[in-house]
């Protein structure tokens, strides 16, 4: 996992140090029985500590807005979430790697965090709320919005502007080209392009179109979003690496 553990790990043990409840002392002379307990910290040190222990939970657990119970918020303390969310996190930091090999399950991961941000930033709030199937949808929209803006068009769309983008012909007016590398006429040049091209029109017609045009689908296993999402981030990433040819 690409993060700072020891970093995380102290910004979790802060948060936790400051939402910790505690009962008041009772002013001197004064006795009363109440049970009501408060937080450690103030609510401008908890707020501002949160900012950055929820963007770590995004990496490490994406889901914990969802997965981690939120009814102890009311009852309790509006901070009860986070705290046992930080608690999951902070063990799955330390013993992440230890768990895998136990089970037999210590491949090579990869977190949505580290993709393309066209495929990431457009999935990302669908995402952590379990909707996968329709972040996935986002993350098409979001790439294909980037590349119309990188080639300054929006009359194609999707698997017409792709293979008009990664075309091999020379530009034309209003037409602009992606370049993966210079023209130099070789092979590799057009087994390149060519498969741009080819790779663009299999995620929007073999991911994108099917999730937007048929009804009743049922939701996408997380795992199998992960690909596709995957698939879109490589996309990305050429577009955003590539050269406008006009």
């Amino acid at each position: 996992m690409s993060i700072d553990i020891d970093w995380a790990r102290e910004q979790f043990a802060g948060f936790l140090e400051l939402t910790e409840l505690y009962r008041p002392s009772d002013p001197p002379g004064i006795s009363s029985l109440r049970s009501s307990r408060a937080n450690r910290g103030t609510q401008e040190e908890i707020v501002a500590s949160a900012q950055v222990v929820e963007q770590i939970l995004d990496r490490v657990l994406p889901r914990w807005r969802t997965e981690v119970p939120d009814d102890r918020n009311k009852r309790v303390n509006r901070w009860c979430q986070h705290r046992e969310a930080v608690q999951r996190a902070d063990v799955h930091l330390v013993r992440d790697a230890e768990i895998r090999e136990h089970l037999d399950d210590d491949a090579p991961q990869i977190s949505a965090a580290t993709m393309h941000p066209w495929a990431w930033d457009g999935a990302r709030s669908l995402w952590q709320s379990g909707h996968f199937r329709e972040a996935v949808t986002a993350a098409a929209k979001k790439v294909n919005a980037e590349t119309q803006n990188k080639v300054g068009r929006r009359d194609v769309s999707e698997t017409n502007l792709f293979k008009n983008v990664f075309s091999q012909d020379p530009p034309k007016p209003g037409q602009p080209r992606l370049r993966l590398m210079a023209n130099d006429g070789s092979d590799t040049f057009r087994s390149l392009h060519r498969g741009a091209m080819s790779f663009a029109e299999g995620c929007y017609a073999g991911i994108r179109n099917p999730h937007s045009h048929e009804d009743g689908l049922p939701e996408l296993p997380e795992h199998q979003a992960l690909e596709q999402l995957a698939a879109f981030s490589v996309l990305a990433r050429w577009v955003d690496s590539a050269t406008v040819e006009s």
